[in-house]
């Protein structure tokens, strides 16, 4: 059996396309590893209907749905090879099944790379985050730090103003900021520490203070850590796409890359704003794309088959 479309990926994005897809009467496989990227998250916001849900709790509702439609597959199982071939495109997986497919959607996401600061991670995703959209609410009024090593800090700074007046900004020892931006920051009364960040410190979750490589340390209650992203998956660079700077995927504006047949969805392409919101709408639009080119092309050749 030849699948219509393939989608690796079981996040926001793979879901909605294959809800998209299955709704259109395709035939449709979803494969997907559950490692998804917000585990940690103790609850996604900004989704309407959905705001606070948690991650598994999305997971199983956006299955339950998908699983309504006969013609989706929901194949629970780990992608370690795609190739083209005359007719599409074969996957395998980790247990050596082959799967084929005319179209493939890539929605696997992309990983977050943090600074090496010593106490990130058992903060992270419970005081620690990356984006005040998803988290900056539930920080309101708190003692904040943000810490980037990008340009990217100056819009952080400012953006965070709109939870938070109580803000230190640190460049963990790098020239992140113009001296212009530090004027401008300082102006605001927002505290500028350029210098290197030694360690985060806190018990159960909760960040109680910073310290610096100089001794340093400071209180803080919460904070946003800027991390660099890279693929969660080495499809796309082995297929052939072009890969952007800031770790997505080029693709046309409906989710084509230029690899016939081959579409990226989610953060994938993107990278960000890293919303689930964002994601489903990508995964739609991008499943629509897929749709519409297989119609073209069953107006165009009488050998390939149609529901």
């Amino acid at each position: 059996m030849i699948y219509d479309c393939a989608i690796i990926g079981g996040g926001p994005a793979g879901l909605n396309a294959a809800l998209i897809l299955g709704r259109a009467r395709r035939k449709v496989a979803i494969m997907d590893n559950n490692q998804p990227r917000n585990a940690v998250t103790h609850a996604s916001h900004g989704f309407i209907t959905r705001d606070g849900v948690t991650p598994a709790e999305f997971r199983r509702i956006a299955l339950e749905e998908v699983k309504c439609y006969p013609l989706v597959d929901h194949l629970q199982s780990e992608v370690v090879s795609v190739d083209t071939t005359p007719f599409g495109f074969e996957l395998v997986d980790s247990v050596g099944h082959r799967l084929q497919a005319r179209k493939l959607i890539l929605a696997t996401g992309v990983k977050e790379i943090y600074p090496e600061i010593e106490g990130f991670y058992p903060l992270y995703g419970k005081s620690l985050f990356n984006c005040p959209y998803c988290d900056g609410w539930e920080l309101q009024d708190q003692a904040l730090v943000v810490v980037s090593e990008f340009s990217n800090l100056f819009h952080m700074a400012k953006l965070l103003l709109n939870w938070s007046k109580d803000l230190v900004v640190c460049t963990n020892g790098k020239a992140s900021l113009t001296d212009k931006h530090k004027q401008q920051l300082q102006s605001k009364g927002i505290v500028v520490m350029e210098q290197a960040i030694a360690a985060f410190i806190g018990q159960n979750g909760r960040l109680e203070h910073v310290r610096f490589a100089d001794g340093t340390q400071i209180p803080r209650a919460g904070g946003f850590v800027t991390p660099t992203f890279v693929q969660s998956a080495p499809f796309a660079e082995r297929l052939g796409c072009e890969m952007l700077a800031g770790g997505g995927i080029k693709t046309d504006e409906k989710g084509r890359s230029a690899i016939p047949g081959l579409y990226i969805a989610g953060d994938t392409s993107y990278v960000a704003p890293s919303q689930v919101v964002f994601a489903a709408a990508d995964g739609s639009q991008t499943a629509m794309s897929v749709n519409l080119d297989l119609t073209e092309e069953y107006f165009t050749s009488s050998s390939l088959p149609h529901v």
